[in-house]
């Protein structure tokens, strides 16, 4: 994918999130990973932009340093999504994109979290959401921007790897999802799976069962699912 391409892209991605309401008001980031053909580094939405207005050539261009080169002041979640980057890589070369939202149903699973339960966000509810998202660790609450945040996530990520079980997303506490994917539209797709599976949760009156675990291993012989 080209500069031009990615900035095209994630207005795109951008706009058909907030128009279908998983982002709000100035919520929300997105950011690629050029290839080294393309002078390598970062585009990232800027600091409190609205992700349903974007404007190409205003997205901040970083280098592989994160030292900004052109366009608005880049937001503040760099440092996050350079982490998920280097650890993700680690484990899926082509990762090339990060989405973070606020949205409604994964964060509302956050609030009814206790410290006794699971430390993930959701069980294998669906096969869908075993095939196209996988584990999603929940992340203990930081403020927005604390690089302890960061390196929690790296971290886990790293942890889930080395343990053969490479995860595409997080969940902040309070905060909202960070997916990860090797395009625009791959990540804004596994974030759509996460969203809806955790709807599901929220509409349940009783905790469903998840999948029992002869399912999953019929998912991952028949799909490759990463669970």
């Amino acid at each position: 994918m080209t500069e031009s391409e990615a900035r095209e892209e994630i207005c795109r991605i951008g706009r058909s999130l907030f128009e279908r309401g998983y982002v709000h008001a100035t919520a929300g980031n997105i950011s690629v990973r050029l290839d080294d053909s393309e002078g390598g580094g970062f585009l990232i939405t800027p600091t409190d932009a609205c992700l349903g207005y974007l404007e190409p050539a205003r997205l901040a261009r970083l280098d592989a340093h994160v030292q900004q080169l052109s366009g608005d002041k880049a937001s503040k979640t760099i440092a996050l999504h350079r982490q998920i980057y280097r650890a993700a890589s680690a484990f899926d070369a082509q990762t090339r994109c990060v989405i973070h939202t606020h949205s409604t149903h994964c964060v509302a699973l956050t609030l009814r979290a206790k410290k006794t339960e699971s430390a993930e966000l959701l069980p294998a509810l669906t096969p869908y959401f075993v095939m196209k998202v996988g584990h999603v660790p929940l992340i203990r609450y930081h403020r927005p921007g604390d690089p302890q945040a960061a390196q929690e996530v790296a971290d886990t990520i790293t942890r889930y790897g080395e343990a053969g079980k490479p995860i595409r997303a997080v969940m902040l506490a309070r905060l909202g999802p960070n997916v990860w994917h090797d395009s625009p539209a791959a990540a804004m797709a596994t974030l759509e799976e996460l969203e809806e599976t955790a709807r599901l949760m929220c509409l349940s009156a009783d905790a469903p069962e998840p999948l029992a675990d002869s399912q999953i291993n019929e998912l991952r012989q028949t799909f490759g699912a990463r669970w």
